[in-house]
């Protein structure tokens, strides 16, 4: 944070705002544009890209542009003439801030996996930095697509301000005392994977959102394609399909006796999460010492006695926090999350219901699956049905509530940018059968790990 504040002061000296173009205008994106218009002059937002062009406008219109100072474009010609002249463009074509060489970075901030992928490929394609807050297009083929913006000279981040962002802001800050991460959480105020449209629909227009996004919050989607994201950026894994997940009211702290930490070393780590736990909406860490040094001076600071210790951000304050990212990525060049290693973890589709033959899948946070945690491999072996190529597939058979669905269960759509690299990326990417994968599925350290969660559990809620 030091070095990216000294560099938004060096480049406002230098009068030279780093100018920006958006990808959708929803309830984030809004947030962070009136943000960054109000309080964050080094970010200049000159385009937005939203299918209804007139939210766009109304979006730049809250934030304090005038109305005379935006302007609907077609083409590239009126684009290029617009931004020339000073003026904010909308527009509803995604080609024409991709390949416009007057953005230097767009923010992507759609959550739809399919748009996502075209827009994200289009955008590497034509030299542009990309900052998402699309984590179900990330968990889906982010560790390709972090391969081929490499490979353009780009960077293809996910967000400080969602959740994985600020844990791997954390574990940076442990890795660098020299500790070791064994959990990396999300702590959740609420996990019911029935959610849907219609039971979210009232808190949706209470806090003017959609009730798909606010029923993929609920029923878990959006936070396991968020831990998943963390998993594959840290190297950890899941110790069971769907995560730990236990309900405890207490502080975050307390969860240091909540795990067996040989099991953990075993499995290398894991990602989990936590509901009603203070503080919420938080994240947590819990690291173990290297050494008897570092277990003395954690002792010292009041961390504990080990053999783990807990470090957590109380917060995650999306919209305030996105346009940081922006300045990070374009100013230091830093990727806020996100690397090109092989995925660890996959986040998979489940029945929310009984799903019917000839049955086509909706969307994310809609009326017939949700995302589950699931190791890279074991997804790949058993050839799970990635949640974010969910939507658009036919059932080619009955599958029942809460079962994984399988590409042998569906027909997948034809022309899906999104299949078409995932397919890439898993080809990039190939699971060595040969290597037995520590997980929930017969592992010994998986095994211990639950058996001891249970419990821990039963001594604490009083349950035999």
């Amino acid at each position: 944070m030091i070095i990216v504040d000294n560099a938004i002061k060096a480049r406002m000296r230098a009068g030279r705002p780093v100018v920006v173009g958006m990808y959708g205008i929803g309830f984030m994106g809004r947030g962070m544009l009136i943000n960054v218009e109000r309080t964050m002059k080094v970010l200049h937002v000159a385009a937005i890209c939203n299918r209804n062009v007139e939210r766009a406008i109304n979006a730049f219109v809250d934030a304090g542009v005038g109305r005379g100072e935006i302007v609907e474009v077609t083409t590239a010609s009126a684009m290029a003439h617009a931004l020339r002249a000073g003026k904010r463009v909308v527009t509803s074509d995604p080609s024409l801030i991709a390949r416009s060489a007057m953005i230097d970075i767009v923010l992507e901030t759609t959550g739809h996996v399919e748009y996502g992928a075209r827009i994200t490929m289009e955008c590497i394609e034509n030299g542009k930095d990309i900052v998402s807050l699309n984590v179900e297009l990330d968990a889906t083929v982010g560790q390709l697509l972090r391969v081929k913006a490499e490979a353009a000279g780009v960077i293809f981040s996910g967000a400080d301000g969602d959740q994985p962002g600020v844990t791997m802001n954390l574990v940076r800050h442990v890795e660098a005392m020299g500790l070791r991460p064994l959990v990396c959480g999300n702590i959740k105020g609420l996990q019911d994977r029935t959610r849907n449209p219609t039971t979210q629909e009232a808190f949706a227009r209470q806090w003017n959102q959609t009730p798909s996004m606010v029923a993929s919050f609920a029923d878990g989607t959006k936070m396991t394609a968020e831990q998943a994201i963390v998993a594959n950026a840290v190297g950890l894994k899941v110790s069971q399909r769907g995560m730990i997940g236990r309900e405890y009211e207490g502080h975050v702290d307390d969860l240091v006796d909540f795990y067996d930490i040989d099991a953990l070393r075993a499995l290398g780590g894991i990602v989990d999460y936590v509901v009603g736990t203070r503080p919420s909406p938080g994240i947590y860490v819990l690291a173990e010492a290297r050494d008897e040094n570092q277990a003395f001076f954690l002792n010292l600071g009041k961390l504990g006695k080990g053999p783990l210790y807990s470090f957590y951000t109380a917060w995650h304050l999306t919209t305030l926090e996105f346009g940081i990212s922006i300045a990070r990525v374009a100013l230091c060049r830093d990727v806020v999350i996100g690397n090109t290693n092989a995925p660890s973890v996959d986040v998979v589709a489940a029945a929310k219901r009984p799903l019917r033959q000839g049955e086509t899948i909706d969307g994310i946070g809609g009326y017939m699956t949700y995302g589950v945690a699931e190791n890279y491999d074991i997804s790949r072996g058993e050839n799970l049905l990635p949640m974010g190529l969910a939507e658009g597939c036919r059932l080619k058979r009955e599958v029942p509530m809460d079962q994984a669905l399988t590409y042998d269960d569906v027909e997948t759509p034809s022309g899906s940018t999104a299949h078409a690299l995932r397919r890439q990326q898993d080809a990039l990417f190939p699971i060595d059968h040969h290597e037995k994968t520590v997980s929930a599925l017969g592992s010994d350290a998986g095994a211990n790990l639950r058996k001891r969660n249970s419990n821990q559990e039963n001594e604490r809620t009083g349950v035999l």
